[in-house]
């Protein structure tokens, strides 16, 4: 395989987002948008990938280091322009071989197939290709002076004439070259613009100064569409979730309404789910088939087994794991817990920090006591175990197989297999008193109003 380096560009400021966290790092579908970008780098075929970033950055190189631990991190100290960016990846691209491509790392539609229509025309036997599009408003972009099948140059949209500024293709993201190439020019770009920077689009002229052949490729205006404002964020989010909904119908999912569920990058879901309207979709989310995702529930690092229902209004949290055909009914929340096969939690109730074996019932209301106000505890929940409404289970408690618990019992000590646990005082009853009692009160409320 032909190595490929690429480098991502995310020295900017990103100022029009008007937020103290880097353009690069707000989400869409749940994935910071410069993880997209890396991402689609890596899904192209990149066999290294360098990210320079401005010296305020420790929290992007951070978040990408997680995502991608083996992506090496520049830093561009003084802000001189797209090609000053890219030359701090030096230390890699001194001795590559094959393709470097670089890119811009604020777009977050980005795919590998974006990647591979420029590279492809590497293959082909171009020395340079740079990935274009058709915007519908072109006012902004780097305008395409192209003769034919080859680019001649790229006006930035400051320094095009009002002829250029007529062109309808445009510079979108992503630049390509043979490494060789890109060695030898990418010092002999020079400042002869209105901002006084070294651009990297100036590479496409002294490409074909030197002889090289260079041509382009056209990408969707969707896949290279850049975010700079909420606005922009806004409409990629709404794209993401138009192309995740679609991908999922055709793959067997059904959505009762599609414009109202919202998925995250990793969520997994398999054929034959159902899932209803109002669902939101945190990450690290798994659905096996032929689960129900109930209305207005909320699921974030969840596992749903086979066949188990969820909601409507319930809420899974990091760590919660379904067993086939479970079910958490509404107004539940789960937590770090795992709920057996066939077991039930119908309503109203927090399971968290527990182990729920097969067919329990958990009855209205119950809760799993996990936190002592510094560290938390665990509940084990035997198979067949049956906990009646309104119990709480101070943990660390184990409830055995087959037990009963009954309704309103406050348990704090281990329960064993096939046992009756109350937990609650006897219920005594006073004959007239209730009359008494309110009878008073009532005097009371009269004497206010008097």
């Amino acid at each position: 395989m032909t190595e490929l380096l690429s480098i991502i560009l995310a020295a900017g400021e990103g100022t029009r987002m008007k937020s103290a966290t880097p353009k690069v790092l707000h989400q869409v579908g749940g994935l910071p948008i410069i993880g997209h970008v890396a991402q689609a780098a890596r899904d192209a075929g990149s066999t290294r990938i360098a990210l320079v970033t401005g010296p305020s950055h420790d929290k992007i190189r951070k978040t990408v280091s997680s995502l991608q631990p083996d992506v090496v991190h520049f830093e561009q100290t003084v802000a001189k322009g797209t090609a000053h960016a890219a030359s701090m990846a030096r230390a890699l691209f001194e001795d590559a071989t094959g393709y470097v491509a670089v890119v811009y790392g604020d777009h977050p539609l980005l795919r590998g197939d974006n990647f591979r229509v420029v590279l492809d025309r590497l293959e082909d036997g171009l020395d340079v290709a740079i990935l274009g599009f058709e915007p519908k408003d072109p006012t902004g972009y780097g305008r395409f002076i192209t003769d034919g099948e080859t680019l001649l140059a790229i006006r930035e949209h400051k320094d095009a004439s009002d002829e250029e500024r007529l062109i309808g293709l445009c510079n979108a993201c992503i630049l390509a070259f043979r490494a060789e190439v890109f060695r030898d020019l990418i010092d002999k770009v020079e400042t002869n613009n209105s901002q006084g920077e070294f651009y990297l689009t100036d590479l496409v002229g002294l490409a074909n100064a030197a002889g090289k052949k260079v041509g382009f490729g056209i990408a969707p205006e969707n896949d290279v569409m850049g975010v700079n404002d909420r606005s922009q964020l806004a409409r990629a989010e709404a794209l993401f979730q138009e192309v995740r909904r679609d991908d999922f119908m055709k793959a067997g999912v059904t959505l009762k309404d599609p414009s109202s569920v919202w998925f995250s990058y990793d969520t997994e879901i398999a054929r034959d789910v159902t899932i209803e309207p109002n669902v939101v979709f945190g990450p690290g989310v798994v659905i096996e088939e032929g689960a129900v995702i109930h209305a207005f529930s909320h699921l974030e690092g969840a596992h749903v087994g086979r066949n188990a229902s969820v909601g409507p209004f319930a809420r899974l949290r990091p760590e919660a794991n379904l067993g086939e055909g479970a079910k958490v009914g509404n107004f539940v929340e789960i937590k770090k817990a795992d709920i057996g096969k066939g077991a039930k939690v119908s309503h109203l109730s927090y399971i968290g920090d527990a182990s729920v074996g097969d067919n329990v019932n958990i009855g209205a209301g119950v809760i799993t006591v996990n936190y002592d106000g510094y560290n938390k505890h665990k509940t084990i929940i035997g198979d067949d175990a049956f906990i009646g409404s309104n119990s709480s289970l101070v943990a660390p408690v184990n409830v055995g197989a087959g037990a009963l618990v009954a309704s309103g019992s406050v348990i704090t000590e281990d329960v064993e297999a096939d046992a009756l646990a109350l937990g609650r005082s006897r219920q005594t009853n006073k004959p007239g008193r209730a009359k008494e009692i309110f009878a008073k009160a009532a005097a009371k409320k009269q004497a206010k109003k008097g």
